[in-house]
């Protein structure tokens, strides 16, 4: 997927008259996107609220595409390309794994298969999609491995134990959140952390003005998330070899140094 420049504003209206004028066949769709996103803000003015409203609506269409994969290949790819990445970089069978925004597995069935029984956590705001990712635990007949799937209100992380995961992972949630959900999750991520654990987090990634669309696609710099790390005492470095991955959006590492 080629990746879009890093300096477009993509809720200005000039930016948005050009994709319109480049993809005719995308406003009607986009239009009723914005009609049911004003609703449900309206509706649910706190951000887990909206978005797990959001997540309720997608999941009941199609829920591969709710998290983001235009087809099952692309759900496939997206889900494989998160794993070896983890493997490559040490995810071992022993460690234990927590899995922000888990969604319907679809990388999450491959870590489960990988890890040994009990090891793998899976939290998530939508219980639509939890549902959806049971299935995917049916279908990949990995009920033996007692995966951990448990929906969540915050990412206070307040009900997991201290000092106990290897690996925290987070793909494509702080890519729809306001930067106090970040800030929240930031907060309380060391504390679970085991020593010698990190935390990898995918985040869409601008140089230019930082910016939101529909209050679901949230754009920010790098530097910004960084100091955002550094200011509850965690280490934090943007991960180069991940922009060679074919995915749209960037990944930051944490660790605590604690």
């Amino acid at each position: 997927m080629p990746r879009t420049s890093l300096l477009t504003n993509r809720a200005s209206l000039t930016h948005k008259i050009g994709y319109a004028v480049r993809h005719p066949a995308r406003i009607t769709p986009y239009v009723k996107r914005t009609a049911r996103d004003t609703w449900l803000r309206l509706k649910h003015p706190d951000h887990v609220a909206y978005y797990r409203a959001v997540m309720a609506s997608d999941t009941g269409r199609n829920p591969e595409a709710a998290v983001g994969s235009r087809s099952h290949e692309r759900w496939l790819a997206l889900g494989e390309m998160q794993f070896d990445y983890l493997a490559e970089h040490g995810l071992k069978p022993g460690h234990r794994m927590l899995d922000i925004g888990c969604g319907n597995l679809r990388a999450g069935w491959r870590f489960i298969a990988h890890l040994d029984a009990g090891n793998y956590y899976g939290i998530d705001i939508s219980p639509d999609i939890l549902i959806s990712a049971k299935q995917t635990l049916t279908t990949y007949e990995l009920q033996a491995k007692l995966p951990h799937l448990t929906i969540t209100q915050n990412l206070t992380l307040d009900f997991l134990p201290s000092a106990h995961f290897d690996v925290v992972h987070a793909h494509s949630v702080f890519s729809h959140s306001p930067l106090g959900v970040i800030d929240e999750c930031l907060a309380h991520v060391g504390r679970v952390l085991a020593p010698g654990g990190f935390f990898d987090f995918t985040f869409d990634r601008t140089e230019g003005a930082e910016h939101q669309v529909l209050r679901e696609d949230f754009y920010y710099r790098t530097e910004t998330l960084l100091s955002l790390a550094r200011k509850h005492g965690l280490e934090a470095r943007f991960m180069e070899d991940w922009e060679k991955r074919p995915h749209g959006q960037s990944k930051i590492r944490v660790n605590n140094p604690a």
